[in-house]
């Protein structure tokens, strides 16, 4: 069953929203000095992060196979999230690196 635009942009709020918490609690256990609970905070951030990256991915195929589809706010909102997400996390494990080095 192939889903509509908004639960696709649905799932990729999810996940952006997922791997941003996680790579909000990784910069917070290191902080703590918990690198070992950062570095799994990390893993766990990449891995929805990865999840969201392929349902856009799916839409960008799509579309350029020739199936266009609707533009919604709601899926707007989805590559918003997912990229401000994305930068969270890269910011995250630029933090991470500073607090090992303290």
């Amino acid at each position: 069953m192939e889903s509509t635009i908004t639960e696709t942009a649905f799932q990729i709020i999810l996940h952006a929203g997922n791997g941003k918490s996680n790579a909000m609690e990784a910069i917070q256990e290191a902080k703590s000095g918990d690198f070992e609970a950062a570095d799994n905070k990390l893993n766990e951030a990449n891995i929805d992060l990865r999840k969201a990256h392929q349902f856009q991915t799916k839409l960008l195929q799509d579309e350029a196979n020739g199936s266009n589809k609707e533009i919604s706010i709601i899926l707007i909102h989805a590559q918003d999230h997912l990229m401000t997400s994305m930068t969270v996390r890269d910011l995250a494990i630029e933090m991470i690196d500073l607090y090992r080095r303290l």
